[in-house]
Formats: structure tokens, C-alpha cells, sequence
């Protein structure tokens, strides 16, 4: 509901690209163009957690300017192991920092170490 929704000083939000009610609107969302892989530095490191467990981190690379899910998706793939996207940037389950240097630098990506 909004505001001045049912008085005189109702104004329905419309489109900006448009200019139709956002009810009526068919226009596409908006496609995020993300930051190119070369313009960003990945850096990686290998953590020993609690009860003996080591991750490999990925940590460096913007949120919002890289698709983390997809990234994640295939570092998993490559590495064969579990993983997340967790505060610091992506966990990967295990010793994988070789695969993974490899693996981001095909993408394109400068790696820090």
C-alpha cells in the first residue's frame, strides 16, 4: 500500500524507461554488467579450522561487481569438493590452491597469493 494511496494525492510509480504504470510495465529487467575479470585480484589462502579442517579462500573480490554463485559453481566443479560464499568471499573444502590459481587465471583473473 502506498502512501497517498485513495486520496487526491495518489500518484501511481510508472517506468522510467516507458513511462507506462509499473503494473502495466513489459519492459525487461535491467541486465548487471559486472566487473571485468582482468580489472580484479583474486587472493587465495589455505585455513586450518577447528578439528583439523583446511579451506581454501578466495577473498579480494568484490560482491557486487562479480558474480560470486557462478565463480563458486565453478571452482566447485573444478576442484571436486564442497564449498560457499561465505563473509570473507568463496570457501572451497580442502587443500585445492593450485587447482584454483590455475583455474582463476584462465578466467582472467590476477591472482595474489
Amino acid at each position: 500500500m502506498r502512501l497517498f494511496e485513495g486520496t487526491e494525492f495518489d500518484i501511481p510509480p510508472t517506468c522510467d524507461r516507458c513511462q507506462q504504470l509499473e503494473t502495466d510495465c513489459q519492459c525487461p529487467p535491467p541486465v548487471h554488467e559486472y566487473l571485468p575479470n582482468s580489472r580484479q585480484i583474486a587472493r587465495l589462502r589455505v585455513e586450518k579450522r577447528k578439528r583439523g579442517k583446511v579451506v581454501t579462500l578466495v577473498v579480494g573480490l568484490q560482491p557486487n561487481e562479480t558474480d560470486l554463485p557462478k565463480l563458486l559453481t565453478s571452482l566447485k566443479n573444478t576442484c571436486g569438493a564442497g564449498g560457499t560464499i561465505g563473509d570473507n568471499g568463496i570457501e572451497i573444502q580442502g587443500d585445492h590452491l593450485t587447482r584454483m590459481t590455475d583455474c582463476l587465471a584462465e578466467m582472467g583473473y590476477r591472482i595474489a597469493k
